[in-house]
């Protein structure tokens, strides 16, 4: 895959120059954006379907600031489930590590209740090729 290369913006920052620790999250999903899209997974022909991934839980550990002009690099993995995908991450920035962090995603259907995921996508993101992917933000 070819790395996305975004800096971290003024936009990004607080008052001080350091990430402001929500948009974090906004990594995390471009992260997990471009996972699925680099294995084929289309999230807008899934919605379309009537199947969409909804974020269930977050969890990050905050380890060091990162800071405006940043050049950032996103690792993620998958551990896959039945209705569920669980990714973890984690953001560095030139060999420092400055988070962790892990999502739980539900797979839901038209009635916002939990469903299986398509068989076609567990496809996508089984075995070796849905191990490890790093992103440059």
């Amino acid at each position: 895959m070819q790395p996305v290369e975004i800096r971290v913006y003024y936009e990004d920052t607080d008052g001080g120059g350091v990430v402001y620790y929500a948009n974090y999250l906004r990594y995390l999903e471009r992260a997990r954006t471009e996972y699925l899209r680099e294995r084929g997974v289309n999230l807008a022909s899934l919605i379309e379907r009537g199947y969409t991934f909804v974020v269930k839980a977050v969890q990050v550990s905050y380890i060091a600031p990162a800071r405006y002009n940043d050049l950032l690099t996103v690792e993620t993995d998958l551990a896959p489930g039945k209705v569920r995908l669980r990714f973890t991450h984690s953001i560095g920035r030139e060999g420092t590590l400055i988070a962790r962090a892990s999502c739980d995603l539900a797979c839901v259907g038209k009635s916002g209740k939990p469903v299986r995921i398509p068989e076609d996508v567990n496809r996508s993101l089984s075995g070796e090729k849905a191990r490890g992917m790093s992103i440059t933000l």
